[in-house]
């Protein structure tokens, strides 16, 4: 079993940032040749949480679980609105909270959307370097959607095109993954605990 993880940034429900994570997890999911389970973090009722644990430095509660899953994902697509020409605070800051190391090695499909196309370079120019910062394996084809797309004389053939192909990437690099058998941090310090136990036996 495969677990795709979609992060959503949109801020009004519903919103398009939502309709193109749907779309795109939904892609994945059909691309995959093997089970796979998907799982949405909407971020838009963890913002609260996410500034107590950039306060406190401790996740709790659904954000704690959100982090975990993430950090679980054998992939992962995140999908962000443009806010002055780059991913929204929302967005960053919850990939911020991220355990370092989380994401090493993850395929991750990136998303945007604004009401221009004129935005569409935020994901060569934010999204890419982010995930490229965080060790993440990101697909080459990045998904833009103005608002444009949604409702577009094509039906949003076009759209649906860029998704496709982008979930078509993802799933070949999740399928040429092994499966994700990530230890979250109670585990690493028990391993490290017993680690040190032998070395003082020795």
């Amino acid at each position: 079993m495969r677990n795709v993880v979609v992060v959503t940034a949109g801020l009004s429900d519903p919103s398009s940032t939502r309709l193109l994570a749907d779309l795109l997890g939904a892609a994945t999911l059909a691309a995959l040749d093997q089970d796979a389970r998907l799982e949405i973090v909407e971020l838009r009722p963890l913002a609260h949480a996410l500034t107590d644990h950039l306060l406190t430095g401790f996740a709790t509660g659904e954000l704690a679980e959100a982090l975990k899953a993430v950090a679980a994902a054998d992939a992962v697509i995140a999908v962000t609105p443009v806010f002055s020409a780059s991913y929204s605070g929302l967005f960053k800051t919850f990939f911020d909270v991220l355990e370092t190391g989380a994401l090493d090695g993850t395929p991750v499909l990136i998303a945007a959307t604004a009401g221009t196309a004129r935005h569409s370079l935020v994901l060569d120019h934010a999204l890419r370097p982010l995930f490229s910062h965080l060790h993440a394996v990101v697909v080459p084809t990045g998904v833009f959607a103005a608002s444009e797309d949604f409702g577009s004389v094509d039906g949003g053939a076009s759209l649906r095109s860029r998704v496709d192909r982008a979930a078509g990437e993802l799933a070949a690099l999740v399928a040429a993954r092994p499966a994700a058998q990530r230890l979250d941090q109670f585990d690493r310090d028990l391993a490290a605990m017993g680690d040190f136990e032998d070395l003082l036996r020795k």
